[in-house]
This record gives C-alpha cells, sequence and structure tokens, in this order.
C-alpha cells in the first residue's frame, strides 16, 4: 500500500527531505519535477531526511512535460489550495499519483484549469494565511489516503 508522491518544482530542501522520509514511511515513491531549487546533494535536504534518503523509492524529471510523457496514463490527483473540492472528496486508491505545486507558488493555474476534476484542497478555516506548509499538506493528504484505503 502507498501512493505516487508528486513535487512539481519544490525550492525548499528542507520540505523535500521530511516529504522524502514520509514517503518511505508510507511506503510510497516520491517523484521530484525540475527544475528544483536545490541540489540533491544538498546537506538539508540529507538532513530532513536523516539516514533515511537512500532507502526512499525516488524518480526524477527535468521538467513537468518528461512527468507527463512518462505517466500520461496514470490517475493524477493535484493539490491545490486554488481548488474548489475538498481533498475529502478523493476516491483514493492505491498507487494514485498525488501532485503537490511549490512551495512559493503551488501548481501553476493553467495545470489546475486544464484538471479542475482531478484537483482538490485542504480546506483551511483562516482567511489570514494563503496555503499550508508542503511538507504539512503532503502529510495530511498521504495519512488520509491511507486511512481510506484501510
Amino acid at each position: 500500500m502507498g501512493f505516487n508522491i508528486v513535487l512539481f518544482e519544490p525550492e525548499i530542501p528542507n520540505n523535500t527531505g521530511n516529504i522524502g522520509r514520509l514517503a518511505l514511511a508510507t511506503n510510497s515513491v516520491l517523484h521530484l519535477v525540475g527544475p528544483l531549487g536545490f541540489e540533491l546533494t544538498d546537506t538539508k535536504l540529507k538532513r530532513a531526511g536523516l539516514d533515511y534518503w537512500k532507502y526512499l523509492s525516488l524518480q526524477f524529471y527535468n521538467n513537468i512535460e518528461e512527468f507527463y510523457s512518462t505517466n500520461h496514463n496514470k490517475n493524477l490527483i493535484y493539490l491545490s489550495s486554488h481548488a474548489t473540492r475538498s481533498y475529502y472528496e478523493i476516491s483514493f486508491e492505491e498507487n494514485m499519483f498525488l501532485v503537490f505545486g511549490k512551495e512559493s507558488q503551488g501548481l501553476p493555474k493553467e495545470i489546475i484549469e486544464r484538471n479542475h476534476s482531478n484537483s482538490f484542497k485542504i480546506p483551511m478555516y483562516s482567511e489570514k494565511i494563503r496555503s499550508l506548509n508542503l511538507a504539512n499538506a503532503v502529510s495530511i493528504v498521504v495519512y488520509e489516503g491511507l486511512r481510506n484505503l484501510e
């Protein structure tokens, strides 16, 4: 049991390291779509993932076109604070792809518009914030998905 966690152009190595650790803990695969805002050899990335990073199932794509070319027939779910439906409505399936955007901007607007029916958000109950921390958002969705699969 597990998912495919996709990070579109992640910018903060600590977040990616933490998400890598989460991916390993949940038997998920981590997909990184470049360009990245850091090097894969970054010490902050490794420190956040601790010594688990070497066990992680990791896929890297140079850009979104390469990702789509490789995974064109997969079950892709997009997570964005700009989506209208709650992630509670996702019909989770084992090995589905959960796509998250970069920390500063999220997913590009055109991706959300093209995939409106497969786009979901985590509800936020305060107007004072725009979004959640990426690592926290991934954790929320992945563990809700696992709970639904049990």
